[in-house]
């Protein structure tokens, strides 16, 4: 169970979200539309800020990238690595 999150990733939310160091990013479950995961029906959002108790996290450029405990289980197989594609982040999801 780990995230990471490339540096050229990092630049681009921060970019493109207007993020300031010190900023948390949380990666939260959904049931419709989003980021598709490696799990059928259930896609990532984006939101900034803490909500709820962290559970896995790295920080890139001064940004803290999070799950929350409620979401954790979805990495429980997998480790997720964000990376910078063409024009925007792409979300790898591999099996440990």
């Amino acid at each position: 169970m780990a995230l990471q999150v490339s540096k050229d990733a990092a630049k681009w939310f921060i970019d493109e979200m207007g993020l300031e160091k010190g900023e948390l990013v949380q990666f939260y479950l959904k049931i419709y539309g989003g980021i598709p995961t490696v799990h059928s029906n259930f896609f990532l959002g984006l939101s900034v800020g803490e909500n709820g108790k962290i559970a896995i996290k790295t920080e890139v450029e001064g940004i803290t990238f999070y799950i929350n405990e409620k979401d954790a289980w979805f990495l429980d197989e997998y480790n997720m690595k964000v990376e910078l594609g063409k024009e925007e982040p792409e979300y790898h999801f591999e099996e440990k």
